[in-house]
């Protein structure tokens, strides 16, 4: 689903964000990303939805080489992709529904379809009942929530998230979890970075470790230990 093969990311002046990388991830995987600030566990995420390319190596996902892909193509490449951030990326003029409806306005989706599309993927996440809500009447947890639905909104084969739990406390954090486990029982790739030991032990899943931009440790079923 996911490699990277030999990837190098270098930022001026000479910071070396990856270093060699080669990271294989299979369809259907929940995968932890872990490692202190700086070691290149965001620089990821950024290669994979080609808002950067990589100096050296080849990216591909779903057998897509993307390592060059033409900007024209990248839309259609995020929409393969849901991405989830930590500080939820909102639109505060916008309802609930809005804000997972403005992903498919953007990309041309006839009303009728959104009209059906949105409530679905509000039912995923348990914010049926929210709405008609605006951002700031939300707690983080369901802010969260609505970024994670307008994330699925493509029913993405992939989705990143990148320190979600990040600005949650820990009830909150639990209930961002159990979502994420449920989206990867329904077969999207989980790939999440993260710095939150608790939650990467919990899990027992893979985990792969970064340490100033290599891979230090790849298991199959991980702890974060740095």
């Amino acid at each position: 689903m996911i490699h990277l093969d030999n990837v190098t990311k270098i930022f001026p002046p000479n910071t070396a964000a990856l270093k060699d990388a080669t990271i294989h991830i299979e369809p259907g995987e929940l995968v932890s990303i872990v490692g202190q600030s700086g070691c290149g566990k965001t620089t990821i995420v950024r290669l994979l939805i080609s808002e950067i390319q990589p100096d050296e190596g080849s990216i591909s996902i779903g057998g897509w080489d993307i390592t060059k892909i033409k900007s024209s193509q990248i839309p259609i490449l995020r929409r393969q992709i849901g991405v989830v951030f930590q500080d939820f990326k909102l639109l505060p003029k916008k309802t609930v529904f809005e804000n997972v409806a403005f992903a498919l306005q953007v990309s041309g989706v006839p009303k009728s379809r959104i009209q059906l599309i949105v409530p679905q993927v509000l039912h995923i996440v348990d914010l049926t009942d929210k709405c008609d809500r605006y951002p700031q009447e939300l707690s983080g947890g369901e802010r969260q929530r609505v970024a994670i639905a307008r994330a699925l909104i493509h029913r993405p084969k992939v989705l990143l998230a990148d320190e979600p739990t990040g600005n949650l406390d820990a009830l909150n954090t639990k209930d961002i979890i159990e979502l994420l486990l449920k989206i990867n029982e329904f077969g999207t790739t989980v790939v999440m970075v993260t710095h939150n030991k608790e939650i990467v032990n919990s899990l027992k899943r893979r985990v792969i470790t970064l340490d100033r931009g290599l891979v230090a440790q790849d298991q199959k079923v991980g702890k974060y230990v740095i």
